[in-house]
């Protein structure tokens, strides 16, 4: 198909590109003048992704987390070779996650990186991480760990009139 008649002049295109150097280079000469004259600390720089802070968690990842322990991988009995997250074989220290209901075992920040993505259930097979009869606990922790009891009164919800 090729380019529109009177295309073949690619002055528009190299007149953007010279002229977004130029503003580049002028920001520099003035972010150099400024930190040379103590205007800009660092501060006042934009922060790079890895200074942006935490990724924050759901609450009831919180919480699952304050419910499974964590442990030594040296201390468990009968343990498994390698984390099915990662696919990783478990070293004498790692700090690991056994599951209650289904006793599977995981690599601590894999577990963990699996709760933050709003995961209530094991990688593997899919039990809850909450047994059932902790549960009704589990969801009155949530409700006031989240601050919605603040403004609708005393777990459970729904239930004050009744």
């Amino acid at each position: 198909m090729g380019f529109p008649v009177g295309y073949n002049d690619l002055l528009l295109p190299k007149l953007l590109v010279h002229a977004l150097t130029i503003l580049g280079l002028f920001r520099r000469f003035i972010s150099a003048v400024f930190g040379f004259l103590g205007f800009l600390n660092s501060e006042m720089s934009f922060p790079t992704r890895e200074e942006s802070g935490p990724k924050p968690h759901s609450i009831s990842a919180e919480l699952i987390r304050e419910l499974l322990p964590v442990v030594n991988f040296s201390e468990l009995v009968d343990p498994p070779e390698s984390c099915a997250v990662c696919l990783y074989e478990f070293d004498g220290g790692d700090e690991i996650r056994r599951l209650t209901n289904c006793r599977h075992v995981f690599h601590r920040g894999c577990l963990d990186r699996w709760m933050d993505h709003d995961q209530k259930t094991c990688p593997l097979c899919r039990t809850p991480f909450i047994p059932g009869d902790m549960q009704e606990s589990f969801n009155e922790r949530l409700w006031l760990a989240s601050g919605i009891s603040d403004f609708y009164g005393d777990y459970p919800p729904g239930n004050a009139g009744l």
